[in-house]
């Protein structure tokens, strides 16, 4: 397959999904190592409700590697960055790619990518269990980042009401004890 640059792949998202899927976008160049070799790293911002077709259509232009799905919550919204690379271990080739949703607090629900990409059961589990992200479609297994018996309805990455507040004593409390 023919090496596509970051510029040709941005182009390419944005004449294959709907005009309203791609919120924002940027490459970045950075160097690493002694010589300085340049990598790029894309980064686009897409709709929740088009992230999964995002996903499809990165599977067509070269099968991706997944990394992890990383959070953040920003106080209103839950950020979710689906952290992706195309040419993946080809010498100053590798490409990452970014994908960014940002979900409502008040519908905390995402599609999940297992059945494109089975490997990312583990990073969605961590999201459910993490942030409280129900993700459509990833059957309803036991905890593995959390204890079996932890308190339900508490996010421990949340910062809001439903996060570790909740059962964590004060500060006050915690200054006691040091």
């Amino acid at each position: 397959m023919e090496e596509i640059m970051p510029d040709e792949i941005i182009e390419l998202f944005k004449k294959n999904l709907n005009e309203s899927a791609i919120i924002d976008n940027r490459v970045e160049t950075k160097t690493a190592g002694v010589k300085k070799n340049s990598y790029s790293v894309m980064w686009l911002q897409i709709n929740p409700q088009n992230l999964k077709d995002a996903i499809k259509f990165l599977c067509t232009i070269q099968f991706p590697h997944f990394a992890i799905i990383s959070g953040n919550d920003t106080g209103k919204e839950i950020e979710l960055i689906y952290h992706f690379s195309i040419y993946y271990g080809e010498r100053f080739k590798e490409i990452s790619i970014n994908l960014t949703t940002y979900l409502p607090k008040e519908d905390l629900r995402i599609p999940t990518i297992t059945d494109l990409i089975p490997g990312a059961q583990t990073a969605e589990r961590e999201i459910k269990e993490m942030f409280g992200v129900i993700i459509e479609g990833l059957p309803d297994l036991p905890n593995i980042f959390l204890p079996q018996d932890f308190q339900k309805g508490v996010y421990p990455l949340r910062r809001d009401e439903k996060g570790l507040d909740k059962i964590v004593k004060k500060e006050d409390e915690v200054r006691k004890v040091e």
